[in-house]
């Protein structure tokens, strides 16, 4: 996997696009997921781009923003080529969005459809703009398990929207992960990796709460000391080396977690391509 850090990571931090982006090559982080707030933020400092950024061998992998599903479709379709604008100047590929802020389980056949339809709409936009529109699976939204995500795929039907596979908001669905991910695989376009120190704390991810400077951070845990077992998970899928993840801290002590959870990433896949290697090897000599 290509890891990239959150700028959402750094919302209540007093800290500039440089100081981060010369953090993250520091940290042999490969990109920057950049919120849709901070890219709209830059745009009177155009020293700023893609250009600047891959001096520093990182990217932009994916800018993170909030479309909406209802309301008027002008305004909609404003904001997708604003941030079709901003997503050229990073050389960026992939627009992320939430499907829509109610349950799978609470929308009615028509609210399913004029949603289908306006992100068919948006998609199309995105498409004309040279991005895809990238759709996380995220609980009070059409997209809160992998039946609905699929079934939301299927009624949109473009070819430029996506999957970002939040793999601890499926396993809050009562999912397996790593079968979620065989079944969403063909639309995963990006991955955001997080983790919980129970099920009972998962509220802690409610957009009210982690948005506020005074939310509660409790049960935030770095990425291999949770209950959802990265580990099993990341041996189920594979290297999967041409993905785009984040690492989605919104926890305090950003600058060593983040560092050490990308170490022990790291470390994980060294020591699975080693293994797959070794594997390869004796399968040729037994050969």
């Amino acid at each position: 996997m290509k890891l990239s850090l959150c700028t959402i990571s750094f919302r209540h931090h007093l800290l500039s696009i440089s100081d981060i982006a010369q953090w993250a090559q520091r940290h042999q982080f490969q990109g920057i997921e950049l919120w849709g707030v901070h890219a709209t933020n830059l745009e009177d400092q155009p020293q700023f781009n893609a250009s600047w950024l891959a001096e520093q061998q990182l990217k932009v992998s994916m800018i993170s923003d909030y479309l909406s599903v209802t309301g008027s479709a002008q305004a909609a379709l404003d904001k997708v080529d604003k941030l079709g604008e901003l997503a050229f100047r990073w050389g960026c590929k992939k627009i992320r969005t939430f499907a829509g802020h109610k349950p799978s389980q609470a929308i009615t056949p028509d609210e399913h459809q004029a949603i289908a339809e306006r992100l068919n709409l948006l998609a199309e936009r995105c498409a004309q703009n040279g991005v895809n529109l990238v759709i996380e699976t995220h609980p009070n939204t059409l997209a809160d398990n992998t039946h609905a995500t699929l079934q939301l795929l299927k009624a949109v039907d473009h070819p430029a929207l996506a999957v970002n596979f939040d793999v601890l908001h499926l396993w809050e669905a009562g999912e397996q992960p790593h079968i979620a991910w065989q079944q969403l695989k063909p639309y995963i376009q990006h991955i955001h990796l997080k983790n919980i120190s129970s099920a009972a704390m998962l509220n802690v991810f409610a957009p009210a709460n982690v948005y506020a400077a005074a939310g509660n951070r409790e049960g935030m845990v770095p990425l291999f000391e949770g209950a959802l077992d990265y580990q099993a998970f990341l041996e189920s899928i594979g290297q999967h080396a041409e993905l785009d993840a984040s690492l989605e801290w919104f926890g305090p002590n950003v600058h060593s977690v983040l560092q050490n959870d990308n170490r022990q990433l790291q470390r994980f896949f060294t020591s699975y391509q080693h293994a797959a290697n070794s594997a390869h090897n004796e399968k040729l000599v037994v050969g």
